[in-house]
């Protein structure tokens, strides 16, 4: 076969064959590698190899061979290391959906490296800047010199008895962090790993979980992703990470060296110290944005296949608020979804995933669809349905808020628990009702088909939102910062300054500042669900009153560790031990008060302060601010057990507590207003402090 440009003397003399179809990518197999691309559109596909700088364009090789809409060619010789890119020929008639253009080197959707970084230039645009027919023109500069090169790459990797811990739900504390923000100011981590796998896996940073008792760390997105233009035209960068263009491959800024053993070996380490890896992935869109993005991968491979595109053709589906909808309707693309999700965890060895804006994945042409295809795909296959598989449950599409609609595995977070907890604990009128539901694992929700407690993923605080000092401190987002003139962010955090807005040295505003933190954390932490703590509130990390700190690769979005609360550090490391020690505060069932055979008791029940049973009119009651559980094991439990725990949340005044009369004295274990007290045998005539949580259990004579 007669390349497009003669091979270079290195290439001379190299075998050039049909290859295979499979597997998708660039696969190295010992004597020079093959590669597969889908384009169901294209007119002729041609490969392009680079210098090992990314500078030189070598040659161009026809893919001339094609089964159904997958274009194949093996090259002989060439190793692990080649760069290389697409150059894809067909129509550009964006009115139907087709923006083929040739002139723009293309990332393969299944790289499993990048090389070099993305060069902002309008060369970058299938269409002409500026033009009057805008997106509708042509453009026909040359790209390939502001465009990452695919690396060939063999990620064989010694993984020695690397062995999953698969943590089961019912003791899984996840722990939300970014590779860089949780390491850039660690004083454990060398400087030269700061912000890198390699700095995340690092003695310091373990060590710090593992007392605190995580179990599973949850990494926003680690997918090879782009900096938006409007933010480098800003001297800003695309922090957070949601704007992926390649499914396959780990993104190189938290490298070091640039190779994939990076992230194996942070993998590797994570699982050496008992905790899981779990990666924020979105395959809800992609980089390239909407009719006036950039063509960098999908767009130029088949528009019409990747994307979910309105009537006519020329505009994309929006349900992701990013300018474009990845189309998963579509086979192809529903398989390389698959195929990531797979590679990670086959490949990468990673435990589970967590759903970035999960609806737009179940939304078929009808609507969303719990049965919809990508969930019928992964809960059939042997390798997903056994890895942890967390769903955002919204997004800004019809119908997108689909809280509790997800099927068994998927685990949903829960923003219904974020939000009441923040009212309760703000004092707000007629919160008792909701604390109970949030208590109780949200069954409301989630006790349907089969589905566990802990289901519900309950958090306080995340990425996306105030960190928890944050929440204590300021009633007003502060993010000027992002250059949006404090548009951006939710406007609606149920946050409280208790006194003055931002950080206070007065000692009375500090004390009620680090009170109602340990209320909101140990609340959490008692519930029923999976918890999920966001990296730095353990130790008082702020953002400076920023809740949208996407943009804020800077010392905004890292978390402080040189001001670290470790009295707050210490008492979550408290609360988690509690948390294990009871497995009546971490059922897999739902509690319904049901009376337990054992011993005629309910499984929950609900008191007030006085050691009544609530009535209609109490739980109707706006100034019903004190509500206390007692919990046992599910009256359906194999095992009921004599475990029981008491606890009270007063987000009221003081008052005097009766404790209950189902166990011969209790012994108070936690109490928010004495963080460090030691466990006590109650006595009579206790009160319960104002604005406080406190935690019993039986003590058998």
């Amino acid at each position: 076969m007669t390349p497009t440009h003669p091979l270079p003397a290195r290439l001379s003399g190299h075998a050039i064959s049909a290859g295979r179809p499979w597997p998708m990518g660039a696969s190295f197999d010992g004597e020079g590698v093959n590669f597969a691309v889908f384009s169901a559109h294209a007119e002729r596909v041609e490969l392009c190899l680079f210098s090992p700088d990314g500078r030189k364009e070598l040659c161009r090789l026809p893919l001339r061979d094609r089964d159904g809409d997958i274009w194949h060619i093996h090259v002989g010789g060439i190793t692990p290391g080649t760069l290389y890119g697409y150059r894809v020929h067909g129509p550009y008639v964006p009115e139907d959906g087709h923006r083929f253009n040739p002139h723009k080197l293309l990332l393969d959707p299944y790289a499993r490296q990048l090389s070099g970084r993305l060069k902002w230039s309008d060369a970058l645009m299938g269409y002409k800047v500026g033009s009057p027919r805008a997106d509708l023109s042509f453009d026909t500069r040359d790209s390939a010199f502001a465009v990452p090169k695919s690396v060939v790459v063999d990620p064989s990797f010694n993984w020695g008895p690397d062995r999953a811990p698969r943590i089961p739900l019912s003791e899984t504390v996840i722990y939300e962090a970014h590779v860089k923000g949780l390491t850039a100011q660690h004083p454990g981590v060398e400087p030269g790993l700061r912000g890198t796998y390699l700095g995340l896996a690092s003695d310091a940073v373990l060590e710090h979980l593992v007392k605190l008792g995580i179990t599973t760390i949850e990494l926003l997105p680690t997918h090879a992703f782009l900096d938006d233009r409007f933010l480098v035209a800003k001297g800003l960068r695309n922090y957070w990470g949601y704007q992926s263009i390649g499914f396959f491959a780990p993104e190189p800024r938290y490298m070091t060296r640039g190779e994939v053993w990076e992230f194996q070996t942070m993998v590797r380490r994570f699982h050496a110290a008992g905790i899981e890896v779990v990666l924020d992935v979105v395959y809800n869109h992609s980089g390239e944005g909407d009719e006036l993005g950039p063509c960098l991968s999908f767009r130029g491979l088949d528009n019409r296949s990747y994307y979910k595109l309105r009537e006519g053709g020329r505009y994309y589906v929006n349900d992701t608020g990013t300018g474009n909808t990845l189309n998963l309707t579509h086979p192809m693309v529903l398989r390389m979804v698959m195929d990531s999700l797979r590679y990670w965890v086959e490949v990468m060895h990673v435990d589970g995933f967590r759903f970035d804006l999960a609806s737009v994945l179940g939304r078929e042409a009808y609507g969303f669809d719990a049965q919809g295809g990508f969930f019928d795909a992964v809960r059939q296959d042997p390798v997903l349905n056994r890895v942890k598989l967390i769903a955002e449950p919204w997004d800004i599409g019809p119908g997108g808020y689909q809280l509790g609609a997800y099927p068994h595995p998927f685990l949903e977070w829960n923003d219904r628990f974020r939000d009441g907890l923040r009212r309760f604990w703000r004092g707000d009128a007629g919160m008792a009702p909701d604390l109970a539901k949030r208590l109780l694992g949200s069954a409301e929700r989630f006790d349907h088909s089969g589905r566990a407690a802990s289901t519900s993923v309950n958090f306080v605080t995340a990425h996306d939102g105030f960190t928890l000092e944050d929440l204590v401190s300021f009633t007003t987002k502060r993010n000027l910062a992002n250059g949006e003139d404090n548009r951006d962010g939710h406007g609606d955090n149920h946050s409280d300054n208790l006194g003055v807005e931002g950080p206070s040295a007065d000692p009375a505003i500090r004390a009620a500042r680090d009170l109602r933190k340990r209320n909101l954390l140990t609340t959490l932490l008692i519930a029923q669900g999976t918890s999920m703590l966001l990296a730095g509130d353990e130790i008082g990390n702020s953002q400076q009153g920023n809740n949208n700190a996407y943009a804020q690769d800077n010392e905004i979005g890292w978390v402080d560790w040189a001001h670290a609360d470790t009295k707050l550090a210490d008492f979550v490391a408290r609360l988690l031990v509690l948390r294990k020690a009871h497995p009546v505060l971490r059922q897999r069932r739902f509690l319904h008060a049901k009376s337990r055979a054992a011993d005629g008791l309910a499984d929950v029940i609900w008191r007030r302060a006085d050691g009544e049973t609530p009535r209609p009119e109490d739980w109707h009651d706006h100034a019903f601010r004190c509500l206390c559980i007692e919990l046992r094991m599910a009256a359906e439990a194999d095992e009921p057990g004599q475990e029981a725990i008491f606890a009270v949340f007063n987000a009221g005044c003081a008052q005097k507590l009766i404790l209950p009369d189902t166990a011969p004295g209790w012994r108070l274990i936690l109490d928010t207003t004495e963080p460090e007290a030691a466990p006590v045998l109650a006595k009579p005539g206790l009160e319960v402090p104002a604005h406080s949580v406190l935690v019993f259990e039986p003590v058998h004579s």
